[in-house]
């Protein structure tokens, strides 16, 4: 009856001057009425999130035909996208508060020196034991995003250069690492007489890097020295502490093959300073207390290295966020040894 009533309508339209209807909309018209009249069938791969994803998939086929070797994980993730970029954090995922808090400062100490300081910097030896470090903290509590990387810049790798390469290269960072910190030692040190060895050490695009940065530290108070938390239960060695720029600061030392301008691109290393730098604050070695952060990132080729300074409330920020990673890292220790048979 509908469609009669429409044909009609057509008709007279036709009829009328300047105006024309085409067979099409015609077509058109009963085409969409049978199909508001059925259920559209859902398309499951419309459900999916695509742009979730599409940073993947361009990463996965822009890969295929030349393999690259990023520099560490955070600048292959700054080239592929982060997963989940498009998404607002879930509620409260961000507002997280640590359940057990303990200040990163120290009310009875001072940052300023005063007599019983020693004059040469501390050194005190790491002591092996069943504390966990701040390192294995935080590789034990990185996030499913950030161990996706990881693994991924590890098989980029591998079929880059095969297992013996890989794990060659993996040496010769960990060798380059510590020499560029024997020579940092050698330099800050006023007891220390540099050898031959240290003397092409400090020829180095590393220690070229950080020239700069040297200028403006003094005040050495300690040097590859550790530190222990005992309320908190971690331990860790840092690298330095000095004054930089007048203000003094847990330094700490990294070596990078592409350039990291902002503090974002250094990964944890902030959660690092400021995990030593709670540890220091409470720990009975030391008699002075640091309430700022200095990262320095050095670079093989000389370029001038890219120095990150955390004042007090930025290390407060990351201080909350360590806090955080060592409940989760606790507590993944304590299931493991609830499911561990007796």
């Amino acid at each position: 009856m509908k469609m009669k009533l429409f044909q009609t309508i057509c008709r007279q339209l036709r009829s009328s001057k300047g105006f024309s209807v085409e067979s099409a909309a015609l077509v058109a018209f009963s085409t969409s009425s049978y199909s508001c009249g059925r259920k559209k069938k859902v398309n499951p791969y419309e459900e999916v999130d695509q742009e979730k994803y599409s940073n993947l998939v361009q990463s996965v086929l822009s890969s295929r035909g030349v393999a690259h070797t990023p520099g560490s994980v955070e600048e292959d993730a700054l080239l592929c996208g982060p997963v989940s970029k498009h998404k607002p954090p879930k509620q409260g995922e961000d507002r997280r508060v640590p359940q057990n808090w303990f200040p990163i400062f120290n009310p009875e100490r001072s940052d300023k020196p005063n007599a019983s300081d020693p004059s040469v910097p501390l050194k005190i030896p790491l002591q092996r034991n069943v504390i966990p470090s701040v390192t294995r903290v935080l590789q034990q509590t990185m996030t499913k995003q950030q161990v996706f990387w990881l693994e991924r810049w590890k098989q980029r790798m591998i079929l880059e250069l095969g297992e013996d390469g890989f794990k060659e290269y993996n040496s010769n960072i960990f060798l380059q690492g510590k020499r560029f910190h024997e020579a940092l030692e050698s330099i800050l040190s006023p007891q220390e007489t540099l050898k031959e060895r240290d003397e092409n050490l400090l020829k180095s695009g590393y220690i070229e890097s950080v020239q700069h940065i040297l200028k403006d530290v003094s005040g050495v108070r300690a040097l590859e020295s550790a530190v222990q938390h005992e309320t908190l239960n971690y331990i860790g060695l840092l690298d330095c502490v000095a004054e930089y720029q007048g203000k003094l600061c847990v330094i700490d030392w990294k070596t990078s093959e592409k350039p990291k301008p902002f503090i974002q691109s250094t990964f944890d290393n902030p959660l690092q300073v400021v995990a030593y730098m709670g540890a220091m604050n409470h720990d009975t070695n030391y008699s002075f207390q640091v309430q700022c952060g200095l990262i320095v990132v050095a670079y093989k080729d000389g370029s001038p290295a890219h120095p990150h300074f955390m004042d007090a409330e930025l290390c407060s920020q990351y201080w909350a966020k360590w806090l955080l990673r060592l409940e989760e890292y606790t507590e993944k220790k304590k299931n493991q040894n609830i499911q561990k048979p007796e």
